[in-house]
């Protein structure tokens, strides 16, 4: 039989989450963000929950063909633009909006040639510092590709550097608010953690400034909170959209001072049982989670003991005695019963974040869609 690991995908949930980013934005249309392969989903695996959105949202040309492959014929935004001139051939051909963020791209789009004007979305970097134009720079790149008959509408965009933490949106939101006021086109601003903490829905004094025209729904969509552990999936409505699962392979009963695993990191202060799981760092679960992060077996939550290896992690039993070689063990998403166990904690534990767990799912890991 094969090996008893295996991760779930929840089209179900998808849809779930899409919805709840059309209520935190209920004027808004909705890009549902698949870079990255769906956060580790898969874009094919992903699609049905997410085809509600008004748009997908993206990084490369490989993951915009793979949409359009799935019949979608809506909007597809290309997050980092263009990476060189040629590509704009394929945004022709596929019909694909795309950021400008850089002087280069408006001189590739100038001498670009084709028949049919592109839309594009000008970033700006209004306190990022990743990509962008500077405040005082926007004016007149947005001159220079309101000048290009190679382009037809120009949308707005920026990105938030603290939504999710307490020094907030509002001061990047008045720097972008203030070089922008005399420009025509469509704003986006919203990313999962502004839609959720500073939109309309959440009743902030700014939340009718941040609403704009577009929201770009990302990690919300995908189960996990933008800000937590300040709030968490419950309190934002959003349901787990994958579940990594395996069983447990053995059993062993450990005498007080015998240890457990490499490095002998762990040491049972009394007589205790453990269990064996099927999963370790080569199949995506985080080997810096120490003892302590949070796991379900049969339901039921207890917690891992020891150093997470490349196959195999051991979880205390304590907590029940009735466990067994075959057992089913959740190591994130949804257990048995009803049982839930947001990847958000297992992250926390781990000293990182849900994205990353998500994408980083290894291949090996078999993928099922349910609903």
């Amino acid at each position: 039989m094969p090996r008893p690991i295996e991760a779930l995908v929840h089209v179900a949930a998808l849809a779930h989450n899409l919805s709840r980013a059309r209520q935190a934005a209920s004027e808004a249309r909705v890009w549902a963000v698949v870079k990255a392969n769906a956060y580790g989903h898969g874009i094919e695996r992903a699609f049905e929950g997410l085809r509600g959105a008004d748009g997908f949202a993206l990084l490369d040309l490989a993951e915009a063909e793979r949409i359009r492959a799935l019949g979608w014929r809506g909007p597809v935004l290309l997050l980092e633009g263009c990476f060189e001139p040629r590509d704009l051939e394929l945004c022709s051909r596929l019909n694909l909006w795309h950021v400008v963020h850089h002087e280069a791209q408006i001189d590739w789009l100038a001498a670009h040639k084709t028949r049919v004007p592109q839309r594009v979305f000008l970033k700006m970097n209004s306190g990022m510092n990743r990509l962008g134009f500077r405040p005082e720079a926007f004016g007149s790149a947005h001159a220079r590709l309101q000048a290009l008959p190679q382009v037809d509408e120009i949308s707005l965009m920026t990105h938030f550097a603290d939504a999710d933490g307490p020094r907030g949106i509002a001061s990047q939101l008045a720097v972008f608010e203030a070089a922008t006021q005399d420009l025509p086109g469509e704003r986006s601003l919203a990313n999962s953690a502004a839609m959720l903490r500073h939109g309309a829905a959440a009743g902030g004094p700014i939340g009718a400034r941040v609403r704009s025209d577009w929201v770009r729904a990302g990690i919300l969509a995908y189960g996990s909170a933008p800000d937590f552990p300040e709030h968490d999936i419950v309190h934002w409505g959003l349901r787990p959209t994958m579940t990594l699962r395996s069983r447990l392979i053995a059993t062993q009963q450990l005498q007080r001072g015998d240890s457990v695993g490499y490095g002998s990191r762990f040491t049972a202060e009394a007589a205790m049982r453990i269990g064996i799981v099927a999963c370790g760092y080569a199949d995506g679960y985080p080997r810096h989670a120490g003892t302590g992060t949070p796991v379900l077996v049969d339901g039921v939550r207890t917690r891992t003991v020891g150093r997470v290896s490349m196959d195999m992690l051991a979880v205390d039993l304590q907590p029940l005695p009735r466990a067994e070689v075959g057992s089913e063990v959740t190591l994130w998403g949804l257990g048995p019963g009803e049982a839930v166990l947001a990847i958000d904690e297992v992250a926390q534990a781990a000293a990182t974040i849900g994205y990353e767990l998500m994408c980083a799912l290894a291949p090996r890991v078999p993928v099922r869609v349910v609903d």
